[in-house]
């Protein structure tokens, strides 16, 4: 019998439009094209890596894939520098780079499939265009910790979210997600995030 090859667990969409994440654990050289298999179901655009490296960006990029390094101790809360590039990444894939268009001016090789994750109420009335619109994956290790906590940032910059609602949201699709060292970080986190091209800080009312 032949070995079979198998993602380490099922990815988790977290859906707050116009923001959408994929929550993963690291892929490995071995199944990589498994991952971007599945990437490219979700139309993702973007892969921000949290931990040390287990593959090479070479596959990611001929699937139209963008690879970020933010990777960060694990154990820690994610530096300024690391909060700046996600952050700046969000921002530009979801709101200053999505106003007047489409969404995200790269698109992954491959057609989006229904995920049936997405459980926002909109969902219905977006119909098949939904599964166009660009996604970020981004993954640590097992995609409990360092990873849930970045989209959990995110979600409290653009989406208007308290700290609470966004974990609670994120455990809701991921369960294990953020610890208790995290969540009392997540707690104190104010939001500041500023726009490169604007002066004033970021706000949604």
């Amino acid at each position: 019998a032949t070995a079979t090859v198998l993602i380490g667990s099922k990815p988790s969409l977290i859906a707050v439009p116009p923001l959408r994440f994929l929550i993963m654990d690291a892929p490995r050289q071995s199944n990589l094209h498994l991952y971007i298999r599945e990437l490219r179901r979700h139309s993702v655009t973007d892969v921000v890596r949290v931990c040390e490296p287990t593959y090479l960006a070479g596959e990611l990029d001929s699937a139209g894939m963008a690879l970020h390094e933010m990777a960060y101790p694990d154990g820690t809360s994610p530096p300024q520098e690391v909060l700046d590039k996600w952050l700046a990444l969000v921002d530009e894939r979801f709101v200053s780079g999505a106003q007047g268009g489409s969404g995200s001016g790269k698109s992954p090789g491959g057609s989006g499939g229904s995920d049936g994750t997405d459980a926002s109420s909109s969902q219905a009335a977006a119909g098949s265009s939904a599964q166009h619109q660009p996604t970020i994956a981004v993954h640590c290790v097992a995609g409990l910790g360092r990873a849930p906590v970045l989209v959990a940032i995110a979600l409290i910059e653009f989406a208007n979210l308290d700290p609470v609602e966004a974990v609670t949201l994120i455990r809701k699709h991921r369960r294990g997600a953020i610890n208790g060292k995290q969540l009392s970080y997540l707690e104190t986190y104010k939001r500041s995030y500023k726009r490169a091209d604007a002066g004033g800080c970021y706000v949604i009312l």
